[in-house]
């Protein structure tokens, strides 16, 4: 995914390793094998990571930052810890200042409960180094002479609680390292640190570190102990940063474990605290990437035990052996039987092209109606699905849906605490908690996946409150919300609509009360019993259709039901001159008419009112 600065090329390649803010490096092994099989080679170059249990001690010490986009200043001062090895280069020792101290005791002292975003935000770094080095690599075809796949690989350790997270990306050199790990974006550290406060204060339990994008940090949410070993093109050395948690410094030295080495990328690895190993299990960590990078824009791989089937050969039993040797004449057949070899391998766990990326001529009806399905976890097929793309002051893709059926139990219309628009910024999965940002809560029941180039990846709750491209989009989604919803009404077949309506209906007329610029796209849609159809709902067009030629307004009767409206005094003199008259036996009915006030120029009029004039 693209998170480069759009300011200027200069400016990015400027920055070097910045966007390695967030990356956490790892303690596993990464060879490069040869892979053969079944009689012939493979001489694709194959990453294969190899944990291992080897620790080094790292001590360290926070002090402050410079900020995510500027320089981290630093003091540096030389390692006492004598080496394990005489031969190897002794680590440098350097401390943070002391806003990112302050920042990483709450982090370690773990203020959040939705930890799992450490990972959207690791991956999110690698795709980050892809990017770069795809991109660079147009202008210094050399940096790409290491044949190695763009992708990136997890790999994870539940008996020792480790994760590592590999990609093959631009790497960091080792003055990129010093400046660019352990910062944060200076506009974005005071707002944090004064956000966490006030969370904090407030009691809430805020997701914070997905809304400020403190990537490196979100690391020292699960992890101890956080190692980066990287390899940048640029240079003929490997180097290997480390930090732990509750600590204030962090030291960097050169890889010489030949063992170790890799040709080209960074190697995370997390050793995550005691309550947090859950994350090491594979299946949690597949769970995630599908939750949170499933679309991002190179593969994805992870470590997975995986089985075939095979035939073995069953020790005979002594007995049939015995009978068997009494007739030598009969033929012997070895006895087997069928068992699940077990075997691990990497597996690919993203898929790279999101539906909504595609030309919509290009997919079919089963196609979106699927993506419904698994999105959503649905069984019924959408009523209708809009797939469009707005370009202009405000670019983002979107897939709508109209479901055909309100969920189950869930009447009241007045808290929209739905999931059911998933925002994605540059294809990596943002948020689907949602209360009124992107849709009015009266529109709550659409659902659907909006993928923005022009939000922070760090989008946060506050700036989709106050963004005017937020409020851009969330006018162009209502638009296509009617749109859909239209063409249903549209429909020739005419069950699609009173389906719809029965399910949803209320949620219009709610609209009426809360959304009056949106009053022309809303009264269309209404649906009303009337004194001339009593069984069969009529539109606002319909009525005024069926008006008189001197008719000026549209009259209605609130009451409780159809039966309580037929038997109305009122309704006698309309009757006598033939004028149709609507029946509001819904409660939000007479509201929703009282806030729209007219129609195509004809005023609604109630019939019990004393003045009433019928001309």
């Amino acid at each position: 995914m693209h998170r480069l600065s759009r300011r200027s090329v200069s400016a990015v390649l400027l920055n070097g390793g910045a966007r390695y803010r967030s990356s956490v490096a790892s303690v596993s092994s990464l060879i490069n094998l040869n892979e053969s099989k079944a009689g012939h080679s493979d001489t694709k170059l194959r990453w294969y990571s190899i944990l291992t249990n080897g620790r080094c001690k790292a001590t360290s010490s926070i002090k402050s930052l410079d900020l995510r986009n500027g320089f981290f200043l630093v003091n540096r001062y030389e390692s006492t810890a004598a080496a394990s090895d005489a031969s190897d280069p002794p680590a440098e020792k350097y401390e943070y200042q002391a806003e990112v101290s302050r920042l990483m005791d709450l982090i370690v002292n773990s203020l959040y409960s939705n930890k799992e975003v450490f990972l959207r935000e690791l991956i999110s770094n690698a795709s980050d180094a892809l990017d770069k080095l795809r991109f660079l690599g147009v202008t210094e075809p050399e940096l790409l002479k290491d044949a190695v796949d763009l992708d990136i690989r997890i790999q994870t350790d539940k008996d020792n609680g480790i994760v590592t997270i590999i990609d093959s990306g631009i790497g960091m050199t080792h003055q990129e390292l010093i400046d660019c790990l352990g910062t944060i974006a200076q506009s974005g550290t005071a707002k944090f640190l004064k956000a966490l406060k006030e969370s904090k204060d407030a009691g809430a339990d805020s997701n914070l570190i997905g809304q400020f994008g403190v990537g490196f940090y979100s690391a020292f949410l699960v992890s101890d102990r956080v190692i980066v070993s990287t390899k940048s093109p640029k240079s003929d050395k490997q180097y290997v940063w480390e930090g732990e948690a509750n600590s204030s410094a962090y030291t960097i030295r050169e890889e010489t474990d030949p063992d170790k080495l890799i040709p080209r990328g960074t190697r995370l690895t997390l050793y995550l605290k005691r309550d947090e190993k859950g994350f090491a299990h594979p299946e949690r960590i597949e769970k995630l990437v599908k939750n949170y990078s499933q679309f991002v824009s190179f593969p994805i791989y992870t470590w997975q035990e995986k089985g075939y089937t095979k035939e073995v050969e069953v020790d005979e039993d002594p007995t049939d052996a015995k009978n068997e040797e009494q007739d030598e004449k009969t033929e012997k057949k070895k006895k087997t039987k069928k068992v699940v070899e077990k075997y691990w391998d990497w597996e690919l766990t993203n898929e790279t092209q999101p539906l909504w990326l595609r030309n919509p001529k290009d997919v079919t009806t089963e196609e979106y109606n699927e993506f419904y399905k698994k999105t959503f976890n649905e069984y019924l097929e959408p009523l209708a699905s809009s797939h469009f793309t707005t370009e202009g002051e405000v670019e983002f893709r979107s897939i709508l849906y109209v479901p055909s059926i309100a969920p189950m139990g869930k009447d009241d219309i007045a808290n929209p605490k739905t999931k059911n628009i998933r925002l994605y910024v540059k294809r990596v999965f943002i948020s689907d908690d949602f209360d009124g940002e992107l849709f009015p809560r009266y529109l709550s029941f659409i659902k659907g996946v909006v993928d923005s180039n022009d939000l922070p990846l760090n989008v946060s709750r506050e700036i989709l409150q106050e963004s005017r491209i937020v409020r851009i989009m969330r006018k162009r989604l209502v638009r296509k919300a009617f749109d859909m919803i239209l063409g249903i009404s549209m429909s020739e077949n005419r069950e699609d609509y009173e389906k719809f309506w029965e399910n949803f209906g209320k949620h219009l007329k709610l609209g009426c009360i809360e959304d009056r610029e949106n009053h022309k796209r809303l009264a269309p849609l209404l649906r009303f019993l009337s004194s001339q159809s009593e069984h069969e709902m009529i539109s606002l067009d319909e009525y005024v259709e069926n008006m008189k030629p001197d008719q000026k307004d549209i009259y209605y009767i609130a009451t409780d039901s159809v039966t309580s409206a037929k038997n109305t005094p009122f309704l006698e003199r309309l009757l006598e001159k033939d004028l149709e008259v609507l029946f509001l036996v819904d409660p939000i009915d007479e509201v929703a008419i009282q806030n729209l006030k007219s129609y195509k120029e004809k005023n609604f009029v109630d019939i019990s009112k004393e003045d009433l004039d019928l001309g």
